[in-house]
């Protein structure tokens, strides 16, 4: 972002789908707090914000009328905030695209802020129509992309809107380009050694994350409900705990492709099991391939724990995508608590550590360790299709 935006009115796409309690206040900012740097320095420079920005699936959850629920989902709701955490009035605007869209745009001085409504409440915006993103475009002098969380989306907002702005009038946001540089340092060049943690209930989700690691890490660890396919793939009893029977093949071959490529996969070596899936006390610790019928594994024990920790604090980058549990359950917590204990002292110990996808990054942010972690990617799925090795729209849309 070295552009001179004196003058400039820059349309910036950020990610502000925060979520809201039922009086609709916001209940954890943390994506508009991680937006402030790259608006502040188009303010510094001299040049005025136009904000646009999606909140949830308003035309995937119309009120029994079939109209969009404008009073759930609209931006509006985060203005005061916003205007808080800037310590400036932001403006707001009813509509995306329009007359009152274009006039206000218009009229907005060097060092003013104007947020436009929920992008979603257009059916255009995920079909990535050009005419709505020549619109949008049309707002705009420079077009900054800040929002990574979106960027494995071809919407108009995200992605299209690009190609109506030269490449010296459209960039990337401080946030993306961090995204994309922390990502890239661990993709391309990792000290070693590089351990991966996966964890998440399906396998299905993370076959070609986990293909990928293959080729990159020295070490896998696997937690989570998707451990259980590849202890049955190797023999194991697992009970009632979750197994994707259509992919115990797929489990085997990965399992020896990782023996012939030299990576070590990790799996649980004992379980916190229960007979029941909810959070109940009445839970034991057995080993992960000896899980009687009528039981379930639903976190890692203290030996995984042990083995886990000894591997990530050996480790000089750390990948983690997934929790090892049920975290949300307070009984099933503790695997993934600990999980991200060692990955904060392997980071104060001078390891890299990348945290992305939702479930380990609201677990990092739980136990306030986010700061002790070299980064926290805010974007699940876009992060996850990065590691895979996929090209994002909205990145490409930057390149051209």
């Amino acid at each position: 972002m070295n552009t001179d935006f004196k003058n400039k009115k820059a349309l910036v796409r950020v990610d502000f789908n925060v979520p809201l309690d039922s009086n609709y206040t916001i209940t954890d900012d943390t994506r508009i707090r991680q937006a402030l740097p790259t608006i502040r320095r188009i303010l510094d420079g001299g040049g005025s914000v136009i904000l646009m920005s999606h909140l949830d699936r308003p035309l995937k959850k119309l009120k029994d009328d079939g109209t969009v629920d404008v009073e759930k989902f609209t931006l509006n709701h985060l203005v005061d905030h916003l205007s808080e955490l800037l310590h400036l009035k932001v403006k707001f605007c009813p509509e995306s695209v329009g007359e009152t869209a274009s006039a206000m745009s218009a009229a907005l001085k060097p060092g003013e802020v104007l947020l436009l409504e929920n992008t979603r409440f257009q059916p255009e915006e995920e079909k990535g129509d050009s005419g709505f993103a020549r619109k949008l475009a049309a707002l705009g002098d420079v077009y900054v992309n800040d929002a990574f969380g979106t960027a494995h989306r071809a919407h108009a907002s995200t992605t299209i809107v690009a190609q109506f702005f030269t490449k010296n009038t459209r960039m990337f946001g401080l946030l993306m380009e961090r995204e994309i540089q922390n990502a890239e340092k661990v993709l391309t060049h990792p000290e070693r050694p590089l351990t991966a943690i996966v964890g998440g209930t399906k396998v299905s989700d993370k076959i070609l994350l986990l293909e990928r690691f293959l080729n990159l890490v020295d070490n896998i660890l696997i937690g989570g409900g998707m451990a259980y396919s590849f202890i049955k793939a190797q023999g194991g009893k697992v009970g009632s705990s979750l197994v994707e029977e259509d992919r115990i093949e797929l489990a085997k071959e990965l399992l020896k492709k990782a023996t012939e490529l030299g990576v070590k996969i990790y799996l649980p070596e004992d379980s916190i099991v229960t007979p029941d899936f909810k959070d109940s006390g009445n839970w034991t610790s057995l080993p992960s391939n000896s899980i009687p019928a009528g039981q379930m594994g639903l976190d890692i024990g203290e030996k995984a724990i042990g083995t886990f920790s000894q591997v990530i604090l050996a480790s000089k980058t750390i990948i983690w995508n997934g929790p090892m549990g049920v975290f949300e359950m307070s009984n099933f917590a503790k695997g993934t608590k600990s999980i991200a204990l060692a990955v904060a002292e392997a980071t104060r110990n001078g390891a890299f550590s990348l945290v992305g996808g939702g479930d380990s990054v609201a677990a990092v942010n739980q136990m306030g360790l986010a700061g002790k972690v070299s980064f926290v990617s805010t974007g699940g799925g876009a992060m996850l299709e990065f590691l895979e090795g996929k090209e994002l729209p909205g990145i490409k849309a930057i390149h051209g």
